[in-house]
């Protein structure tokens, strides 16, 4: 239908060359130096579009705006996750007009008086939202921002909190949405060895080897306790202290704050019931969603809750959490007489109105992730590591590789899919043995299938392009350029040490003593460097 409408251009076969790299780096480099990242993602997917075209500009500016962006737009799931963004948004706006958001502040300040409990807090509560990394980055976000301002947090540590309990902790879960998707990942290649074992043995193996995320949760947790931070966050905590100013001078949160008609009324009451009743009920919907999206999708035969989760339509899910999750919220708000029903809508449609711009970047890193793969981004940074590979030197490899493609393209979702079956085989080929069911419980093959996980969560951590970072942003109502900025420092650390401490000793240390080395790394690099704002 839309190739009738807007008929597409002759696209190129593009052989993976430096020139793959191109259209990430500029946009990467543009988003750090301007702070415009509509603008920069704009600029790097026209010029990959230019590529793919024959380098003709013209054409490539056309295919942008009438093709690659509008395919992105009427893309099944990411279609659902912008309508769960800003059916997420309106829930937010309405529970913040109806004072559960006030109400939630105070109830919990009751128990949280101090900074470092605030941030425990949050960090808990991102912990407890383990199913799915959307739903945790702007429930959480969202929901601790009124206390976290209260308690002098910085915009850009909140945002690090919230990112740093997102795609860690779901990617760990043993049921979420991150887990089955890694699982399914390794049925194809498992069918074509002739392998036995159950993926999801193989991946509940492999958790103890996702050295980024377990070192990033506990680094995180350190710096809560210790009162310390570093580097350009530490600017950030000592400007709220001694200036009270939550964000740095001049800067434009992506989630901007709409005039709120409802707001201007003020809510008759500011009960936290008014926040947790509604967000309590889009998660169970969520969670109710997944259950029966799973079980239409499968046999009439009694199944696993891991194979009712692997079966399961989390988009739709999400969907449906957060539109009846709205309704929900509107009439429970009316019927309370807390807000009027037109009051209620009002309130609903400026929430969902602020996450506008997020839906546009949103959009654009996704439309970026696109054209990496037209231009064979990932092809390419894979093709520098071929001739040098050993079975030790695997899982250090996959995880800088992983880590790289993820913070070029902005996708662990879409860097997962093609390392995994390039990993997997190879470290069957290297490992040797007849039977590879023998290798299953090998450390160097469980390092290297942890390590496309952890390199993919480094990258997206680093990544101005990242859908989680922005979404980070977004939620916690902070600049994305001073949340990227100051959380890379800390995710650098986090990745020397997992490279160092963790994948380089693996197959000569046991993992738990490797965790235990990488704690004690973690409290001597935040001792040595860090200092109390």
């Amino acid at each position: 239908m839309w190739d009738f409408i807007l008929p597409p251009l002759e696209v190129l076969e593009f052989e993976p060359s430096l020139k793959s790299i191109a259209p990430p780096l500029l946009a990467i480099i543009m988003a750090l130096f301007t702070r415009q990242i509509i603008f920069s993602l704009f600029i790097g997917i026209w010029i990959g579009s230019t590529l793919v075209l024959g380098n003709n500009p013209i054409d490539g500016l056309l295919y942008t705006i009438d093709t690659r962006i509008i395919n992105t737009i009427i893309n099944n799931d990411q279609a659902r996750i912008l309508i769960f963004t800003i059916g997420f948004g309106g829930v937010i706006g309405v529970v913040s007009a109806n004072g559960g958001m006030k109400g939630f502040v105070k109830t919990a300040s009751k128990y949280a008086r101090t900074k470092k409990n605030g941030q425990l807090a949050t960090m808990l509560t991102g912990i407890f939202i383990f199913f799915d990394d959307y739903a945790n980055t702007l429930f959480v976000g969202n929901m601790m921002r009124p206390f976290t301002d209260k308690l002098k947090v910085s915009r850009e540590k909140l945002a690090y909190i919230v990112d740093s309990t997102a795609a860690p902790v779901a990617s760990l879960a043993i049921i979420s949405t991150w887990s089955v998707f890694q699982m399914s990942l390794l049925e194809a290649p498992y069918k074509s060895f002739g392998i036995t074992q159950n993926p999801y043995v193989t991946f509940i193996n492999s958790i103890p080897y996702s050295f980024y995320c377990i070192f990033t949760l506990f680094f995180m947790a350190y710096l809560i306790v210790s009162g310390r931070e570093y580097s350009y966050m530490l600017a950030a905590e000592k400007r709220i202290i001694e200036k009270g100013k939550v964000s740095s001078k001049g800067v434009e949160p992506l989630s901007k704050k709409e005039k709120n008609k409802a707001k201007e009324l003020l809510a008759k009451s500011s009960h936290w019931s008014n926040a947790i009743l509604p967000i309590g009920f889009l998660i169970i919907i969520t969670l109710i969603g997944l259950y029966t999206s799973g079980i239409d999708n499968l046999s009439k035969e009694n199944h696993s809750i891991r194979a009712i989760i692997g079966a399961s339509d989390p988009y739709k899910a999400l969907i449906w959490g957060s539109l009846l999750g709205g309704f929900f919220t509107i009439i429970l708000s009316s019927v309370m007489n807390v807000l009027t029903f037109k009051e209620s809508i009002e309130a609903w449609v400026e929430g969902a109105k602020s996450m506008l711009m997020a839906c546009m970047i949103l959009v654009l890193a996704w439309t970026m992730g696109d054209i990496c793969s037209e231009v064979k981004t990932a092809d390419y940074i894979i093709s520098l590591t071929n001739g040098i590979l050993t079975p030790n030197l695997l899982p250090i490899v996959t995880f800088v590789t992983a880590a790289i493609v993820s913070f070029c393209t902005g996708s662990s979702w879409g860097t997962m899919p093609i390392l995994v079956p390039i990993a997997v085989p190879l470290a069957f080929n290297l490992l040797g043995g007849e039977d590879p069911n023998a290798i299953l419980s090998h450390p160097v093959y469980l390092a290297t299938f942890a390590s496309i996980l952890s390199g993919c969560v480094f990258g997206d951590h680093c990544s101005p392009l990242s859908d989680t970072t922005i979404l980070s942003s977004i939620a916690s109502g902070s600049d994305h350029i001073d949340h990227v900025r100051t959380q890379l420092p800390y995710a650098v650390t986090t990745g020397i040490i997992s490279l160092f401490l963790g994948y380089a000793l693996v197959g000569f240390i046991p993992v738990f003593l490797l965790i235990i080395f990488g704690a004690i790394a973690v409290i001597f690099i935040v001792n040595k460097l860090g200092a109390k704002p």
